[in-house]
């Protein structure tokens, strides 16, 4: 066995006839988007139904001075940021940083990390999580459940495997006694 062949390890196959099958998904440029809100807009490019939970992938565009979202982290799927135009304030856990066209941010589960545009042009992002979890219901009804905010936003975050700074306390634990805001 040569020296490649040895560092190289693929998964498990999960695909198991000989052929191949036609099973391909095309989404044309021009598909509106899935969820227009004021400032924003979001296009469900692949989400966890249609990948078999293998990931979920996201286009969102924020208009000028939006406040994205402050900082929380994931207990069951990383998130990866792609800025495609615009800048965007990234924080990465320790510090903010500002990705333009062409930069990426991984955030493994359980990596603190948040978002804003603080600039007056919109912004286009790709946010993929992996594995996919069934994110369109949190970016559906995320606003709304703001509004309402207390116990009722802080649980509505939790079911969606989102746990921000601002909801646990001074140990971490969900509580809410600590408040950090971005």
């Amino acid at each position: 066995m040569s020296h490649l062949e040895r560092l190289v390890e693929y998964p498990e196959p999960r695909y198991h006839g000989e052929r191949g099958e036609k099973s391909a998904v095309f989404r044309p440029a021009s598909t509106p988007p899935d969820l227009s809100s004021p400032g924003s807009t979001t296009h469900y490019l692949a989400t966890n139904e249609s990948t078999g939970g293998e990931f979920g992938l996201y286009k969102v565009e924020l208009g000028g001075r939006s406040p994205g979202a402050r900082t929380h982290f994931h207990r069951a799927m990383s998130e990866s940021f792609y800025v495609l135009s615009g800048q965007l304030e990234l924080f990465d856990g320790d510090r903010w940083v500002s990705g333009r066209e062409g930069d990426f941010l991984y955030v493994p589960a359980g990596g603190l990390h948040a978002f804003k545009n603080v600039t007056d042009e919109p912004l286009s992002m790709l946010m993929l999580f992996s594995p996919g979890a069934p994110r369109e219901e949190y970016f559906e009804r995320v606003a709304e459940m703001a509004q309402r905010g207390g116990a009722e936003l802080k649980d509505f975050r939790e079911r969606h495997d989102s746990y921000f700074s601002e909801d646990l306390d001074a140990k971490g634990n969900p509580g809410g006694a600590g408040r950090h805001r971005d």
